[in-house]
């Protein structure tokens, strides 16, 4: 027994030296060679930079953007709506003042038809229907000639007629499809290659046009007090009326720098100036002039003459009276001369 122990306890030492020498080993090969001295430091990566279009200075909303007025950085950032030329947002408008080095966002210039319109334009909505709008065949950007029709009414309209009011109108929206954005529901739709677009027509209740400031209250007016009538017409097609061959409209208000001289008028100011019914229907007046009163010398008698309207019948004289006057009266188409 004692003998059997003895064999035991040799077994179990070998066994522990053994394990004592693969835990050794393992530790060696882990551990592996020393790190040599470093050679050199790691390689620095630089951030990725963006161009982006920024203010050299302050811009107050609403003033014009030039090109002196902006230029081009780099930067460590890419918000969305970034304007990366400079030629992109030159002529743009911003909402809000800016300071120097502001970053020009999508978000903060000015968008929507007003942007669309060029100097001395106004956007201006009139009701549309099938008639007025072709049949529904108009869409924004197309070109269009205004017609309007008056009747008669024996006060500020004395015939009725039928002419061009404004030619050559641009339309920024019809309906709910616009210029400024993508069309809505019920406009024409990408085909299929090779395909035409479809389109459903959409009764529009307004139409948008782009118009000259100073003719606005001609469109309103004529709106207002008979029918308009638009015609399509080819955006290639830039005849316009000739404004030598017809007078110039008589301005509502009266108009006259100091002293009553005459001045001519801005667009802004004949806007201003306005324009009555009976003009717009008539196109211009003819000035108004008053009858002529003159004292002719005679021999026998001093006369008070008055000089009637052109096509009048020659006027029934009395007996003139030695050393009196003569004074001529009128009314309706009956002259008479009578002597005091």
């Amino acid at each position: 027994m004692f003998r059997l122990t003895q064999i035991l306890a040799a077994v179990l030492l070998l066994l522990a030296v053994a394990l004592g020498g693969y835990a050794w080993w393992l530790g060696s090969r882990a551990a592996g060679p020393s790190p040599g001295p470093a050679t050199g430091a790691a390689p620095v990566v630089a951030a990725p930079t963006f161009a982006v279009v920024v203010t050299r200075r302050e811009v107050r909303a609403g003033e014009i953007l030039g090109a002196d007025a902006l230029q081009v950085v780099r930067l460590p950032i890419d918000p969305p709506g970034a304007l990366r030329d400079v030629a992109a947002a030159t002529g743009r408008v911003p909402a809000t003042d800016l300071a120097a080095g502001a970053l020009l966002l999508e978000s903060g210039l000015v968008a929507g038809l007003a942007a669309r319109l060029e100097e001395g334009e106004r956007a201006v909505a009139i009701r549309a229907d099938e008639v007025l709008g072709v049949a529904h065949r108009v869409q924004p950007g197309d070109f269009v000639d205004v017609f309007f029709l008056l009747k008669g009414d024996g006060r500020e309209v004395t015939q009725s007629q039928a002419r061009l009011l404004l030619s050559r109108q641009r339309v920024l929206a019809y309906g709910g499809a616009s210029v400024d954005g993508p069309a809505g529901p019920g406009h024409d739709a990408p085909g299929a290659a090779g395909t035409t677009p479809t389109r459903t027509l959409e009764a529009a209740r307004t139409v948008v046009l782009a118009v000259q400031v100073q003719d606005v209250a001609r469109l309103a007016l004529g709106e207002a007090n008979g029918r308009l009538l638009l015609a399509l017409r080819h955006p290639g097609d830039t005849a316009q009326p000739d404004a030598a061959l017809f007078p110039a409209p008589v301005t509502a208000l009266r108009t006259g720098g100091p002293g009553g001289a005459r001045t001519a008028l801005r667009p802004i100011d004949q806007a201003q100036a306005g324009i009555a019914m009976a003009d717009l229907a008539g196109g211009a007046a003819p000035p108004i002039t008053s009858p002529v009163v003159a004292f002719a010398p005679a021999i026998a008698s001093s006369a008070l003459v008055v000089a009637p309207p052109s096509g009048m019948a020659a006027p029934r004289r009395s007996a003139p009276a030695r050393g009196g006057i003569e004074i001529e009266s009128i009314r309706g188409d009956r002259r008479e001369i009578v002597s005091y």
